[in-house]
């Protein structure tokens, strides 16, 4: 998930927008996914490997599966649920796009990584604090300020008792206004996290090598 194709990252843009304006922040994925026909290149965020900031990450800290249960939240193609697979991780995937979830599972036939299409504010009963490892990859940033608050409860809420989250986003400073989506998340709004018992135990800053570098932040929290 790299959002290196600038007319797709716009076109998605208006898109968001528009469901947006109609009071529906999340419809819009699904739209997304059906309008890119199976060409992932319209799809700004799939560029079929794993995120590289993940990647970094885990590279750093020599993140190992040891066949611990992980889930991934707004798992789009798949691609890194593919990467916790691959590093012996048992992976439960979702995402509310049956065409994404279709699409993944497609992608990814050669594998046992479970992909189901879920909403997050109305995600399986039997997954809440039921995953050791929990990743989220740019979906807080997408969705609505307004919400953000609720978004971050329902993930926090996958994570079992001393299990991991792992928080992969665009960062800002506290005192930024966010001035179009993706909204980057500040320390501020990551507190919210705290509040559901998770503590971090790792924050990581990089760079992105676009034009004027964008900042991200790899956040590490245990659930107390």
């Amino acid at each position: 998930m790299q959002e290196n194709n600038f007319d797709a990252r716009e076109q998605t843009k208006r898109l968001a927008e528009k469901f947006i304006l109609e009071n529906n922040p999340t419809g819009w994925f699904e739209a997304l996914y059906k309008e890119a026909e199976g060409d992932n290149e319209k799809i700004p965020w799939a560029d079929l490997e794993p995120n590289r900031f993940l990647r970094a990450w885990a590279e750093k800290t020599n993140l190992q599966g040891n066949g611990r249960n992980a889930l991934v939240v707004g798992c789009g193609l798949g691609d890194d649920a593919r990467f916790l697979h691959d590093l012996n991780f048992n992976v439960t995937a979702f995402d509310i796009s049956p065409t994404a979830i279709d699409w993944a599972r497609r992608l990814h036939s050669g594998t046992d990584i479970k992909f189901v299409v879920a909403d997050l504010f109305n995600a399986p009963n039997d997954w809440y604090q039921a995953f050791e490892f929990v990743l989220e990859v740019y979906t807080i940033q997408p969705l609505p300020l307004e919400i953000r608050p609720q978004v971050i409860n329902a993930i926090a809420n996958f994570t079992q008792f001393k299990g991991r989250l792992i928080v992969v986003t665009r960062g800002r400073e506290d005192d930024e206004i966010p001035a179009e989506l993706p909204w980057a998340l500040s320390r501020r709004d990551l507190s919210q996290f705290d509040v559901n018992g998770l503590k971090q135990i790792d924050f990581t800053e990089m760079f992105g090598d676009e034009e004027e570098p964008i900042k991200r932040f790899v956040i590490e929290y245990e659930k107390n």
